[in-house]
């Protein structure tokens, strides 16, 4: 396959409909799906909150959006290509979101994910701030392996403590 090539994985739209209860948003919050796909987070976001959206095949990118943010709700490209080299994003990405969002971050992931959650970043996100509240696992039988649907807000816990150094 052309190391290029960039493969999509829709989230079925029941999961998302299923998912989207676990986020505490509140009437008026801003929701943004920054990689919108074919939209089934978007299409399901509740209407009592402003709904934003970017997709990079339509055009408009997530970089590009320079408004308020509430929460992230989205199921990221878990590689992206820089500099030449496709790296593991969920950790960029979080980064990126956890220095624009107000409330709260949800990525559906996968166990490579939960790999990325290191200590050290552990430690740097909460150094932001940030915090993971809960992890929804669930399945999606045309993917392989469980999916976690991560939430992090700033609401500060001790639910996944960290030990850094190495042993």
């Amino acid at each position: 396959m052309d190391k290029k090539t960039y493969l999509f994985h829709q989230t079925p739209e029941e999961l998302c409909k299923e998912l989207i209860k676990y986020v505490p948003y509140k009437e008026g919050d801003i929701l943004f799906e920054p990689f919108k796909g074919e939209g089934n987070f978007y299409r399901n976001f509740p209407t009592n909150t402003t709904n934003i959206w970017t997709e990079l095949e339509e055009g408009k990118c997530y970089t590009s959006y320079q408004g308020k943010i509430d929460w992230v709700i989205t199921n990221p490209p878990f590689r992206l290509e820089t500099n030449g080299k496709r790296i593991n994003s969920f950790i960029s990405l979080l980064n990126y979101f956890a220095d624009r969002t107000e409330k709260g971050i949800c990525f559906l992931a996968n166990y490579n994910c939960w790999g990325a959650l290191t200590p050290k970043r552990m430690k740097e996100l909460k150094e932001k701030g940030w915090y993971l509240q809960k992890a929804v696992v669930c399945n999606v039988k045309k993917w392989s392996g469980r999916y976690y649907f991560m939430i992090f807000t700033k609401q500060p816990n001790e639910i996944f403590p960290f030990i850094l150094g190495s042993f």
